[in-house]
């Protein structure tokens, strides 16, 4: 929750606001009482997806981090589904996660800060697809190291 109002509060704009809107979500589902397992996190992360959408109105196809976050939110919770361990299912998700920034290049942005670049963004992933895809995977990173 800390980490949420310092990133909401210090970073601004949209970004700032939606980060924060992230991390609260994920505090929230995670709660500080016991360890956290994969089903809870990938239910954490889940909610954080719906509270963007309802807080910035993007969808899937808009470029922007919606495009990483719903696939990569889908993935997570398909992969504890299956019973994998977190770092495991965490792995499949960023990677999906890359894929879904990678594909934010072919679309046209219809909300977010890339709308009024229009044609000149195509063949340009979004920006804050790509550092959310980035995350994911520095954050497979700290769930190895944590294992």
């Amino acid at each position: 929750a800390r980490a949420a109002d310092a990133w909401a509060d210090k970073a601004g704009g949209t970004s700032g606001a939606l980060w924060g809107t992230i991390l609260r979500s994920l505090g929230t589902a995670l709660g500080d009482r016991e360890a956290p397992d994969a089903a809870r996190v990938a239910e954490g992360v889940t909610e954080a997806s719906a509270a963007v959408r309802r807080l910035g109105g993007a969808e899937v196809g808009d470029k922007t981090m919606v495009d990483v976050l719903v696939p990569f939110a889908d993935a997570l919770a398909a992969a504890t589904g299956e019973g994998l361990p977190l770092a495991d299912a965490w792995d499949r998700a960023a990677t999906t996660a890359t894929a879904a920034a990678a594909g934010t290049a072919d679309l046209l942005p219809r909300r977010g800060r890339a709308r009024p670049h229009a044609e000149k963004s195509l063949g340009t992933p979004d920006a804050g697809a790509h550092s959310l895809a980035l995350i994911t995977r520095a954050v497979h990173g700290a769930l190895l190291d944590h294992h």
